[in-house]
C-alpha cells in the first residue's frame, strides 16, 4: 500500500514490522486493524516526525546535555530537570510541514470529533520490557489547536520523572527512545475497562480476566475506581469467578475542548451496584480477546470499550509479566492465619511484612524508608521512587490491571489493590503482613504456614527438553520443584567467589582440600536436589578483573584493558592446569555420590585447546561415557565457523551462549548502555549463527542447546530453534513455565504443518 508519508501513518498502512517507527502501542493496533479486530480510527504521527521536530527547534543536543548524567534518586534535582525539559518541548513551534500534515488527517478524522491522543514510545508495549503508564494519554481532545499541543504533551512525556527513573534503573539511555504518537477517534464509551487473556497473578493461561465500570476506561487503568472482575475459562467458554464490585461515579467525555477535562457524574447505589456487562456480552467480549492472543501469539493486556452495541479495541499488549512470581497458587499454598485488616484484588503475589507508611503525596517519595508497605489511594507511575524501596504496596482502589498492579509485578513485590479505605483502616508504623498472593492484608508479621492445594500444575509435555540456568545453590531445591527437565548451564563463579580464595593462592598456602570441599558442597547441592535430572556444570569462567577480587588474586592476576577478550576459559585451564586440577578434583568428589554431573567447556577460542583440554579430564579419570558427557560453549565467532572441526574433536553436545556470540558477532559490547539498542538477539547476523550450529550438530549427531538470555526475552528466537531442531533450550527460572508453553506451541504448530504437507500431493521435481 502506499503510504502518506513518512511522518503521518494510518492504522491500516502499519504493522509489527513498522515498530521503529509507529511505537509499541501504534503497531500493535496497525496489526489489529488487520487482523479484523474493530478498532476506532486513527493516525499515528511516526517517531521520524518526532525527531524531526527535535532537530528544526534546535532541540537534540539541549535535551541529551540535560539529562545527562542526571541523578535520579534526588527528588529536587530530578523535578527540575524533567520540568525544565518538558517546557522546552511544549514551547517550541511544530514545522509547518509537519503542521499541516497532521491538520489534514485530522479534518478526515471529522475535524472536530473528539480524539484520544496517546504516546507510543519505540520501546513501549514490548514483551521484553514494560513501560506501561510511564507516558502520557490524553482523553476527550477537540479543535486542532488542543491536538496539536496534546501531541507536543506526549512527546514531553519521554521526560516525566517517573520515566527518567524507570528508564535509569533499567540501564536504558535517557535519549535512545523515540516517540510515536496515535491519533484516535474517541469512543464514547457506556462500559469499558481491561482484558488480560491470561491470569497475570497466577499465571494460569487458561483463563482470562476482563475488568469492566461504566464510563471511560481511564478510571480502571488509573485505578480510580474498582472495576467488576470476571475470569473466564477459555476452554469451555464460560464464566468461572465474577466480582462485582460499587461504582460510585462514572467518567465521561466532557464538553470543553481542554485535553485533559473529563467529567465524574454521580450514579445511584442501585445503578453503580448492578453487574457492568450481561453474561452474554462478556463472552462476545472473551472472544475478540482469544482472537488478539492467536494473532499476536502470547497473552494480550487488552484495554477495550463498548459503544452502543459495538466493542472496540482502543489497545493492547503483550503481558509481560508472565512467569515465575506467579508460581505460589501451582505448588503448596501458603495459607496465613491471623487477623484479617483489609482485603482487596490479588494483585502481585509474594508475601511481606513490614510497617506501614502512608503516602498520598508521591513528591513525599522520601517518606517510604526500605522496607516500608507503601499504603496509597491509587499509586501511580509517580510513585515508583517510593514503590523502589517499599516491600509491599497496598492501594485503596484500582484492579489487577491498573498502574500500582502493572508496576509492582514489574518490581516482584507483594501487592494488594482495591482494599477500600485501606489508607483510613491502616497507620504509619503499624506492623502488617501483605499476602499479594491471595488479596489480603493481616496484622503483625504472620508466619507462614504450608499446606497442599487441590489445584495442581498441569504439566506439559514437549520433545525439546526445558533447562534452567541456575548460580545460587540455595535455589536449588525450589528450582528443581518446576516443571523443568535438568540444568543447562550451572554457573560456576558464585560458588566459585563463595570460597573467597584465589585458587593458586589456596595452593600455595596448603588449604587446596578446604577449597575443594567448598565448591564440592555446593555443586553437590544441585546434584542431589535435581537427581536424576542431568546437571551440566559450566567450569570456571571468571575473567582477570573478577579474579583480582579473592584473597590473593592481585599476585597472580594481571591488569587487562579488556578482561572479556582476555586470559579466560580453556586458554586459562591450559596455562595453569594445577588450578585447573582443583576444580575436577571438586568435580570428581560430587561424582562419587551423584552421576547427573557432566562438564561444559567455556570461551574455547580453537580446536588445539578443547583437544588439550579433554585430554586433561580423561589424565583424571573423567573421560566421556554414558553417564558423563563432555560439552563445549559455542560462544565465539570461530565456534561457530570451524564448527565441523570443534565437532571431530570428539564432544558430547554445544550449548550456545548467546551472550558473548552476539557481542563479538556485533561488535557491541552488551554492558555499555550507550549501546544497548544495538544489542540483540534477533539480529540476521546472530539468527544466522543459530540457525547454522542448530542445524549441523542435529546433521552430526550431536546434541545442541541454547543457555544464553536470548530464548529468556525473545519468545520467536524459542520458536525458531524448535523449528531447526535444538534439542533443549536452558531458560532462567521466571521463564520456565513461559518457556514450556512457548515451546509446546510451537512444536504443536511444527506438527501441524507437517501433517499439512504430508496430505498435499507430491510434485514431480522438474530436471534439467
Amino acid at each position: 500500500m502506499q503510504r502518506t508519508s513518512s511522518f503521518i501513518l494510518r492504522l491500516e498502512e502499519t504493522g509489527a514490522e513498522d515498530l521503529p517507527l509507529v511505537g509499541g502501542k501504534g503497531a500493535n493496533l496497525g496489526e489489529l486493524t488487520e487482523a479484523g479486530v474493530p478498532v476506532p480510527p486513527a493516525f499515528i504521527i511516526t517517531s521520524m516526525a518526532y525527531r524531526h521536530f527535535l532537530q528544526t527547534a534546535q532541540l537534540s543536543d539541549v535535551l541529551r546535555r540535560q539529562v545527562a548524567n542526571v541523578n535520579v534518586e534526588d527528588p529536587e534535582r530530578l523535578t527540575a530537570v524533567s520540568s525544565r525539559v518538558r517546557k522546552l518541548i511544549t514551547t517550541a513551534a511544530l514545522p509547518d510541514d509537519l503542521v499541516a500534515a497532521i491538520k489534514a488527517e485530522y479534518a478526515a478524522l471529522g475535524g472536530v470529533t473528539a480524539v484520544a491522543v496517546r504516546s507510543s514510545a519505540t520501546a513501549e508495549d514490548q514483551p521484553e520490557a514494560s513501560f506501561a503508564g510511564q507516558y502520557s494519554t490524553l482523553l476527550n481532545v477537540r479543535g486542532i489547536d488542543h491536538v496539536l499541543a496534546a501531541i507536543k504533551s506526549c512527546w514531553a512525556s519521554l521526560f516525566e520523572e517517573r520515566a527518567l527513573f524507570y528508564r535509569s534503573h533499567q540501564g536504558i539511555d535517557q535519549m535512545s527512545l523515540g516517540m510515536a504518537v496515535v491519533v484516535q477517534r474517541m469512543v464514547q464509551a457506556e462500559v469499558s475497562g481491561v482484558m488480560f487473556t491470561a491470569d497475570p497473578v497466577t499465571n494460569d493461561v487458561t483463563r482470562m480476566m476482563i475488568e469492566a465500570s461504566f464510563g471511560l476506561g481511564e478510571a480502571v487503568v488509573s485505578g480510580l475506581v474498582t472495576p467488576d472482575l470476571y475470569g473466564v475459562d477459555k476452554g469451555s467458554r464460560t464464566i468461572v469467578d465474577r466480582t462485582i464490585s460499587r461504582q460510585e461515579w462514572k467518567l465521561v467525555q466532557g464538553a470543553t475542548g481542554d485535553i485533559s477535562e473529563n467529567e465524574r457524574i454521580p450514579l445511584r447505589e442501585a445503578e453503580g451496584g448492578r453487574q457492568k456487562l450481561p453474561d452474554a456480552r462478556l463472552l462476545d467480549l472473551a472472544e475478540i480477546g482469544m482472537r488478539i492472543e492467536q494473532h499476536f501469539g502470547w497473552p494480550q493486556d487488552i484495554e477495550w470499550a463498548l459503544e452502543g452495541n459495538q466493542f472496540f479495541v482502543v489497545q493492547a499488549r503483550p503481558v509481560t509479566t508472565l512467569g515465575g512470581v506467579g508460581d505460589v497458587p501451582f505448588g503448596p499454598r501458603k495459607e496465613l492465619t491471623g487477623k484479617l485488616l483489609v482485603s482487596g484484588a490479588a494483585a502481585s503475589p509474594g508475601v511481606a511484612s513490614g510497617t506501614v507508611r502512608i503516602l498520598l503525596d508521591p513528591t513525599r517519595a522520601r517518606d517510604v524508608q526500605p522496607g516500608d508497605i507503601l499504603v496509597t489511594a491509587a499509586a501511580n507511575p509517580d510513585y515508583v521512587p517510593a514503590m523502589k524501596r517499599a516491600k509491599a504496596i497496598i492501594t485503596d482502589t484500582g484492579g489487577r490491571t491498573s498502574h500500582a498492579a502493572i508496576l509492582s509485578r514489574e518490581l516482584g513485590i507483594p501487592c494488594v489493590v482495591g482494599a477500600d479505605n485501606a489508607t483510613k483502616l491502616l497507620h504509619d508504623g503499624q506492623l502488617v503482613t501483605v499476602d499479594g498472593t491471595w488479596g489480603r492484608v493481616l496484622e503483625g508479621a504472620v508466619t507462614i504456614k504450608s499446606t497442599r492445594t487441590q489445584r495442581q500444575r498441569v504439566a506439559v509435555k514437549t520433545r525439546t527438553h526445558v533447562m534452567v540456568n541456575l548460580i545460587d545453590p540455595e535455589s536449588a531445591e525450589a528450582v528443581a520443584a518446576r516443571d523443568v527437565d535438568g540444568i543447562g548451564l550451572l554457573r560456576a563463579e558464585v560458588m566459585v567467589a563463595a570460597t573467597g580464595e584465589h585458587p593458586r593462592h589456596a595452593l600455595e598456602t596448603g588449604k587446596s582440600d578446604a577449597w575443594i570441599e567448598q565448591l564440592a558442597d555446593g555443586i553437590e547441592k544441585f546434584c542431589a536436589a535435581f537427581a536424576p535430572r542431568p546437571v551440566l556444570y559450566r567450569t570456571t569462567d571468571f575473567k582477570t578483573n573478577e579474579y583480582r577480587t579473592l584473597e590473593g588474586g592481585a599476585a597472580y592476576e594481571a591488569e587487562e584493558e579488556n578482561p572479556m577478550l582476555g586470559f579466560r576459559g580453556a586458554a586459562r585451564y591450559l596455562a595453569d592446569p594445577e588450578a585447573f586440577g582443583l576444580e575436577v578434583a571438586a568435580i570428581k568428589r560430587v561424582r562419587r555420590k551423584y552421576s547427573n554431573l557432566s562438564v561444559m567447556i567455556p570461551f574455547v577460542r580453537a580446536t588445539r585447546e578443547l583437544q588439550e583440554v579433554k585430554r586433561m579430564l580423561a589424565a583424571q579419570g573423567l573421560r566421556r561415557s554414558k553417564t558423563f558427557e563432555l560439552w563445549m560453549m559455542a560462544e565465539i565467532p570461530s565456534n561457530v565457523l570451524l564448527l565441523e572441526q570443534f565437532l571431530d574433536v570428539g564432544i558430547d553436545g554445544i550449548s550456545v551462549g548467546s551472550n558473548d556470540l552476539t557481542q563479538l558477532i556485533l561488535g557491541v559490547d552488551r554492558d555499555n548502555p550507550k549501546l544497548a539498542d544495538m544489542f540483540d538477539e534477533r539480529s540476521p547476523a546472530v539468527m544466522l549463527a543459530l540457525e547454522h550450529v542448530v542445524t549441523t550438530c542435529k546433521r552430526r549427531g550431536v546434541k545442541v542447546s541454547i543457555c544464553g538470555e536470548a530464548p529468556s526475552v525473545y519468545p520467536e528466537i524459542t520458536r525458531r530453534l524448535v523449528e531447526w531442531g535444538i534439542d533443549s533450550i536452558s531458560v532462567s527460572p521466571d521463564m520456565i513455565d513461559d518457556t514450556r508453553r512457548i515451546v509446546a506451541d510451537a512444536e504443536r504448530r511444527l506438527a501441524q504443518e507437517t501433517d499439512e504437507q504430508r496430505r498435499q500431493p507430491r510434485m514431480p521435481i522438474a530436471r534439467p
